[in-house]
């Protein structure tokens, strides 16, 4: 295995490398080249320097995409500090409680954020600042507010001509097991718990990056990001390897609505998709289905000297709807609906979909869409280990643990946490379950959380009937829960659909009870549904669009 680098030294050859470029902007917006980005960070060292700030400190960021968001991240970075991303979405009182445990002494916030939250209630912090222009929103040292308020003057001294690529000199951690930032975990179970990510993870996932899509992606080529930059997910593919391969990154500063991120597909055409399946089979479902789903067409696709010609228009015209110029779509952060995938499948459609955590930074499983098996979530990627803890790995599912450079440090101030998640052999317990084949590809199956246990002892997961559930009539979203050994489908339906039909309430009732009916002549007795209860508003989510069960029961 190859010697690990300093990944803050491959930092700064990158700025320095594409210093004239442009690097980051934000979508309807202003852009910034590698040299603006190299100007700021220096001054965020400026202010992080004389306002008492030191290597090992830990820095908290909380709001929406943008430039000045990543900015503050690789400023924090370089520095020598600890980031602790934390997700916009988060309650202001999930925010104290991050910034509380994790002991940071500055917290950057973005506009939407800083009205919401009560800096009384994090009394540790030495101060609030604003991330759309770094001014200060709060400070309780004399030092910060000196710093701040004579930051340019400092500045102006250090560099009296002007800033230049000599300039650039960053902190090159000589330890690839120390700390690089701690991200907290927005599961489906309710409870926060910090991961401590070493600067080995983070680099392990950009050489990941590099070797499976290096060929691919090259400096110039647009990228959008549309996951949070605070979830692992879209820290590592939608921003870290793209700038340190030089691509120029837009931010969907606003919520990405459908509407939104079709506009940014087609204006910045993206040379690579990072996309969670929520997004993709909302695009597929509106935009694509109802100009298939015709009569006509039904016969076209049937024809067998036509249907490929057909396939292949119809795959043209969902490639024009992300854009028309990547190279794939990486799926990942939550299950793919197989109605989907076996469409996309079936038009020859360029996606893939991998599988990780936020305990891995987050890569565990990939595979290019060319070699990737339908229903699987890929191999083991580079530098990672993967096994099913099962007597046989193929038939019984058992749970996935991996090993290797990617895997964390452990839970911050968690020792009983971590050592129910870290064996003593390194394995990390990820708590989903799955099978493998014979050739190293990873099928999940469900969480073990999730897993429920029928009457007469059967596995049920709840996963797979609801894989079957959402992709009939009507119904755009669902969750199994388990009452009195009975298994109960809640559904959101297609209330906008149900409306052009001018359905009523007791008609889209009489539908759900023949999906019911449908779905239990395909499903075993133990799996099937007692009952079909009906929601008026989507599931809650976690910011990776997984539905947090623990509300529903």
């Amino acid at each position: 295995m190859e010697k690990i680098p300093s990944f803050n030294a491959i930092i700064e050859k990158c700025i320095i490398d594409n210093w004239d470029y442009d690097a980051l902007t934000d979508f309807k917006g202003a852009t910034l080249q590698f040299h603006d980005v190299a100007r700021k960070i220096e001054k965020l060292h400026i202010m992080f320097e004389n306002s008492g700030i030191e290597r090992g400190d830990k820095i908290a960021l909380c709001g929406r995409n943008s430039a000045n968001w990543a900015v503050a991240f690789l400023a924090t970075l370089t520095y020598g500090a600890i980031a602790v991303p934390i997700l916009h979405e988060f309650t202001p009182d999930q925010i104290y409680n991050i910034v509380n445990h994790s002991e940071s002494k500055l917290l950057f916030v973005g506009d939407v954020v800083a009205p919401t939250i009560d800096p009384q209630q994090m009394p540790d912090l030495e101060g609030i600042i604003n991330i759309p222009d770094y001014s200060l929103m709060i400070s309780r040292t004399e030092k910060l507010t000196y710093a701040r308020e004579h930051l340019n003057e400092i500045f102006g001294k250090k560099y009296p001509k002007y800033f230049r690529k000599e300039h650039v000199h960053y902190y090159h951690e000589t330890d690839c097991n120390e700390l690089a930032l701690i991200n907290y975990t927005s599961g489906t179970t309710g409870f926060s718990k910090g991961v401590m990510l070493p600067y080995r993870a983070i680099w392990s996932n950009y050489k990941f990056g590099q070797t499976v899509l290096g060929h691919k992606l090259k400096r110039g080529d647009n990228v959008i990001s549309i996951l949070p930059m605070a979830h692992m997910y879209g820290m590592s593919f939608e921003f870290i390897f793209e700038f340190l391969t030089g691509c120029h990154v837009f931010y969907l500063t606003r919520v990405p609505s459908p509407a939104i991120i079709a506009q940014a597909f087609a204006e910045v055409k993206p040379a690579i998709i990072i996309a969670v399946p929520l997004v993709i089979e909302k695009i597929i479902r509106k935009k694509v289905f109802p100009k298939i789903q015709n009569h006509r067409m039904q016969l076209l696709l049937k024809m067998p000297i036509i249907n490929k010609k057909v396939q292949q228009k119809i795959c043209e015209q969902v490639v024009k709807a992300f854009g028309g110029n990547f190279y794939e779509i990486i799926i990942g952060g939550a299950a793919f609906n197989q109605e989907i995938e076996k469409f996309l499948k079936l038009i020859d459609f360029p996606y893939t979909v991998g599988y990780g955590a936020t305990e891995c930074a987050p890569i565990i499983t990939y595979s290019d869409y060319q070699t990737f098996v339908p229903g699987s979530c890929g191999r083991a990627v580079i530098n990672m280990e993967v096994k099913i803890d099962s007597p046989d790995p193929e038939n019984i599912p058992g749970e996935i643990l991996a090993r290797g450079l990617n895997v964390m440090l452990g839970y911050y101030k968690n020792e009983e946490a971590t050592a129910k998640t870290l064996d003593k052999d390194g394995w990390y317990h990820t708590g989903d379950l799955g099978t493998m084949d014979s050739e190293g590809n990873v099928f999940i199956k469900g969480r073990s959380k999730n897993m429920l246990l029928s009457s007469n002892g059967q596995n049920i997961y709840p996963e797979e009937i609801e894989d079957k559930l959402n992709s009939m009539a009507m119904v755009i979203e669902s969750i199994v829960v388990q009452r009195d050994s009975k298994l109960v489908g809640l559904v959101f339906p297609d209330f906008e659909e149900a409306k052009k039909l001018n359905m009523t309430k007791e008609e889209l009732k009489d539908i759900m009870e023949q999906n019911r009916q449908e779905l239990n002549n395909i499903m075993p007795v133990y799996s099937k549904l007692t009952d079909i209860e009906i929601y008026d508003e989507e599931f809650e989510k976690t910011p990776k669009k997984s539905i947090k069960r623990y509300l529903y029961k």
